[in-house]
């Protein structure tokens, strides 16, 4: 088995702490340790923790506190991971056999894209694109699925919101898809790794309790400003989730004792509120400044509206390629954006914009001076 480089996680991992500018992470400024342990007997409790194994599928307080967010779920639905990469990676390796169709909506986290080619094979993946609707809202083209699923699909691949658009698939679409998938009896995996970050405060809607082969993969890393933690998870049948455990067991084994603790008071109840309200209330201040840079210039970018997440997925007229193109924008500016070919969608950027709001007007400036050197 081949795995194909990772080519946007390959391009951050190398120049995301080299550049003076990082407008490629999607996600908000993270939060600091003395933030998400808010008084002095909560850090003291952190130092005396002993740093053995914790239970490797996860504390059962940190999975019934992620449970709770899933109607019907309980702590044998849930396996804690490594981030929501790892996640994704043990349910497409346990899932996924040499030959079996995976439909894979597209533009996505090209993780799930990946994977599915090398355990599958390249021509067993069939892509699922996502439409512009007159709106130019990003939505899922329903019938267009129906087409793609046969008997053969073994695995639906969702991502919702949606990176790189950060638009939102709505209940109807949703019970759609799900409707699509049981007519052949295919599982559907739906990345939700961006719910909560919404910027009208509504929650998305999750696939979770829609279908009865439906796998659900989240974290803290996006909604939550706390990537650096590297706590996941997957909410699916119990069964399933046991067998799931077994091949943890074949990677990481157990999330870090100290990530499980601090996940665990993430999701106090009172507490996870704080910290999406402090998210949403990032997005609600920095997208007003780029949508506005965006609207300025109508000659020269299209964008969708984002529904949520920090990020917008710009498309620009500029006659230059979009790795290119950035990596002039890294080179001669020293400022990181995620190129829109390593979507499969050339021509458009996605830029973050979950920064702090210097950095923010700053990096648009600078890609600005990038993109003025190839007008026309």
């Amino acid at each position: 088995m081949r795995i194909e480089p990772f080519v946007m996680e390959r391009m951050q991992s190398t120049w995301e702490n080299q550049v003076e500018i990082n407008l490629s992470e999607s996600g908000v400024h993270p939060l600091r340790l003395e933030e998400l342990a808010e008084d002095e007997a909560e850090r003291r409790a952190l130092l005396s923790v002993a740093l053995g194994y914790p239970q490797t599928n996860g504390t059962p307080p940190l999975r019934d506190a992620i449970a709770a967010m899933y109607p019907g779920a309980t702590r044998d639905h849930v396996e804690v991971t490594n981030g929501g990469a790892e996640a994704n990676f043990i349910c497409l390796w346990h899932l996924v056999e040499p030959g079996d169709e995976v439909v894979v909506m597209v533009p996505n986290y090209m993780q799930a894209w990946g994977l599915a080619r090398a355990f599958a094979g390249a021509s067993s993946v069939r892509e699922w694109p996502l439409r512009q609707a007159e709106d130019a809202r990003w939505e899922a083209d329903i019938s267009r699925l129906e087409d793609l699923v046969t008997p053969r699909t073994k695995l639906v691949l969702v991502c919702n919101p949606n990176n790189p658009t950060g638009a939102r698939i709505g209940s109807h679409a949703l019970d759609a898809i799900c409707r699509v998938a049981a007519r052949h009896g295919a599982w559907v995996l739906s990345d939700e790794i961006y719910r909560g970050a919404e910027l009208d405060g509504a929650d998305t809607p999750s696939l979770w309790g829609r279908y009865d082969r439906v796998i659900v993969t989240s974290g803290l890393s996006k909604a939550y400003g706390l990537p650096g933690l590297r706590i996941g998870w997957l909410v699916a049948p119990p069964g399933l989730a046991a067998a799931l455990w077994g091949y943890h067991d074949y990677t990481t084994i157990a999330p870090g004792v100290l990530n499980d603790r601090l996940a665990t008071l993430a999701l106090e109840p009172g507490r996870r509120a704080r910290i999406l309200e402090r998210t949403r209330s990032i997005l609600r201040t920095n997208y007003p400044i780029l949508r506005e840079w965006i609207d300025r210039r109508p000659c020269a970018f299209t964008c969708a509206p984002t529904d949520a997440g920090a990020i917008a997925f710009v498309k620009y007229r500029q006659p230059v390629n979009s790795t290119v193109l950035t990596t002039e924008l890294r080179e001669r500016h020293s400022t990181l954006i995620v190129p829109g070919d390593q979507f499969g969608l050339d021509r458009f950027l996605r830029i973050g914009f979950g920064a702090e709001e210097p950095v923010l007007r700053e990096g648009l400036r600078r890609l600005e001076l990038a993109l003025a050197a190839h007008e026309g």
